[in-house]
């Protein structure tokens, strides 16, 4: 699967864009027809720990799902957005299984 990776208001480091690369090729295992994802990270400005944003977009035919979490690391964010998008597949996997 084809991931991209935006980095709002920092710079992104290599093992972090593995990271995500890895947790994303995973979500393939639960629904094989995933085109592309995009995964915003950003940094709020505020005194809160837990100012590290991940978006995940997820492109699958005929339709886009897109998971929002909020954490004190970028690593626990992508964790949590990915099995949400998990959830999201499988249960999307089923519903195109019953119309079958």
């Amino acid at each position: 699967m084809k991931v991209n990776v935006h980095a709002v208001n920092f710079t992104v480091d290599r093992k972090l864009v593995d990271f995500v690369q890895v947790r994303m090729d995973k979500l393939e295992k639960y629904y094989d027809k995933v085109v592309s994802s995009d995964v915003f990270m950003k940094v709020e400005k505020t005194s809160d720990k837990e100012n590290k944003i991940v978006e995940v977009k997820i492109n699958v035919p005929g339709d886009d799902f897109l998971v929002k979490k909020q954490c004190k690391t970028f690593e626990e964010a992508v964790d949590l957005s990915a099995e949400s998008l998990e959830r999201l597949l499988v249960k999307r996997k089923e519903k195109i299984r019953s119309h079958i």
